[in-house]
């Protein structure tokens, strides 16, 4: 009777926030909570975590233009910001909105339950007294929340000096963020060790990290491709991975270019960023979908890996010892686990962090094995999951037009500054004569070349002239239905003059329009001159 009301169960969702909710809490926390997860791995996620709006997490070393970034974004000062060459942001600061400006202490925003923070209270008195939040009326936090850290620092020193756990306070907000943007400035690009050590612990968030290359309008572009190049050297041996993070190169702040030779490079990255940042508000159902099975799964290998060392463990004497022995052995306990339940070596948590962990714990009152519960939680990844997949579906298509709006966003939506404005086949687009006819002379000269017939050349005598482009010839099959504007098989003078033109545009590395925007029409062949054929 239990299992049928459990199938039944996700038909009621009103949406998917509320089914992640409902699947948490019946479902996972029950397996968390038995096999101790939230003092191995995260704290128990409340409801909160899963109404709160996407959040950006900013991490880099001091003076990298964090804070300045965040300026950018929105347009506007934020309460409690400060900015400057040094070390200057020393706390985390979640900039959020509000009906007013205002900020909220670290002590007062972990006991509002309103806010997805509640957890951070294990971090202590040390952390919170480096907490706070930023409210204010701005339209790019009606979206998106943005979290700027402190600037990470070089030396072992500083790293004492905190006074509460840095690596791990990042990595909690990585598990709960849906973008990592990681800034690095091009003048100093030296990796300090506390900032691999961070690097480290977000390494199993790839997913949603992103590289910013800021400052490089202050070098020119020969030093810029050293400078890209070794980053992505240095990341390469720190992430540790064959796929490369997306780099993005640019000057994020609302000033003019030193070195202005790399203007449409930067203004392209800009809109990529732009782009990726206001995707967010649309896929953030899905993220914290994604991020419950990636738990869900952990879980599991938390449940095989506490039941196992329960199951070892002398009922009677002989308890510390063996205990000792189960630690040194842990690895050979995860390959065991590994080849009976046919898990992957990726799911298991790092073997020395567990080890570590694992000192501190009374194994006795660990919990043996209850399928039950694990049944749960194999249900929810085989069925529930897949029916809140489609919700997520629905919903996105329900809100098509959900993204980030306002601030920085604005400037490239549109007008002569949207990004490719007046460029490549949108080239002319307010000018009154005709764009192609320009060089329309040039081309006339190759046209009357091929000998045309009632003043039109053929399919076959068009090719022969097109192929000198080298284009491929799926390119250039568009570019002869974009320039066949009466579609009649063949090209008169102004048609054939078009396809040149469209073979300039690709060859000069722009794409080419799906359909052939109004002011590339050829004059004769626009409303209210068909009499003139």
């Amino acid at each position: 009777m239990f299992r049928k009301t459990l199938k039944k169960d996700p038909e009621l969702f009103q949406n998917v926030s509320e089914g992640l909710r409902k699947l948490y809490r019946t479902k996972l926390f029950p397996l968390e909570d038995t096999y101790r997860f939230h003092d191995f791995h995260s704290p128990a996620l409340e409801d909160a975590d899963f109404d709160n709006k996407p959040m950006v997490l900013l991490v880099g070393q001091y003076s990298t233009g964090k804070t300045t970034f965040i300026r950018h974004l929105m347009e506007q000062d934020f309460p409690g910001m400060r900015i400057g060459p040094e070390p200057t942001t020393d706390s985390f600061i979640a900039v959020m909105h509000g009906e007013q400006d205002g900020v909220i202490p670290g002590n007062a925003l972990v006991v509002d339950p309103k806010k997805p923070f509640r957890k951070l209270n294990a971090f202590g008195n040390a952390f919170l007294n480096r907490f706070m939040c930023a409210q204010m009326p701005n339209p790019v936090l009606e979206s998106i929340s943005i979290i700027d850290t402190p600037g990470i620092l070089s030396g072992e020193k500083q790293r004492i000096s905190r006074g509460y756990d840095f690596a791990a306070v990042l990595e909690w907000f990585a598990e709960r963020v849906d973008r990592i943007i990681l800034l690095f400035d091009a003048h100093k690009l030296d990796i300090s060790d506390e900032f691999s050590e961070v690097i480290r612990a977000l390494k199993n968030h790839e997913d949603k990290m992103r590289v910013v290359l800021n400052k490089a309008d202050q070098i020119s572009t020969q030093q810029l491709m050293r400078v890209y190049g070794a980053l992505m050297w240095s990341l390469g041996k720190i992430i540790n991975t064959p796929e490369v993070v997306r780099v993005y190169i640019g000057s994020f702040w609302a000033q003019p270019l030193l070195v202005p030779d790399n203007r449409k490079l930067f203004e392209a990255e800009e809109q990529d960023l732009f782009l990726d940042i206001q995707s967010l508000p649309r896929n953030a159902a899905l993220r914290k979908l994604n991020d419950l099975i990636k738990r869900a799964r952990l879980a599991k290998v938390q449940a095989y890996i506490i039941s196992s060392l329960k199951k070892e463990m002398p009922s009677m004497f002989g308890k510390d010892s063996k205990k000792k022995e189960l630690i040194a052995n842990l690895g050979e306990i995860y390959q065991k686990i590994e080849k009976e339940h046919q898990i992957s070596p990726g799911d298991f948590p790092n073997l020395a962090k567990m080890q570590e962990l694992l000192n501190g714990q009374d194994f006795t009152k660990f919990a043996s094995l209850k399928p039950k519960l694990l049944e749960a939680v194999e249900d929810m990844l085989a069925n529930d999951i897949a029916r809140l997949m489609a919700m997520v579906r629905q919903e996105e298509s329900a809100m098509p037009s959900q993204t980030v709006k306002g601030g920085a966003f604005e400037g490239t939506m549109s007008g002569p500054f949207g990004h490719g404005y007046g460029e490549g086949a949108s080239e002319g687009i307010d000018e009154l004569e005709w764009v192609v006819g320009r060089d329309k002379p040039t081309y006339d000269e190759i046209f009357y070349t091929l000998s045309p017939i009632n003043g039109k050349v053929s399919g076959a005598a068009a090719k022969k002239e097109m192929l000198k482009s080298k284009l491929p010839n799926t390119v250039l099959g568009k570019i002869w239905k974009l320039a066949d504007v009466d579609k009649d098989g063949y090209l008169d003078d102004e048609e054939f003059a078009l396809a040149n033109h469209l073979i300039k545009v690709k060859l000069e590395g722009h794409e080419l329009p799906a359909e052939l925007p109004n002011h590339l029409v050829p004059p004769s062949k626009r409303p209210g001159n068909s009499l003139q054929d």
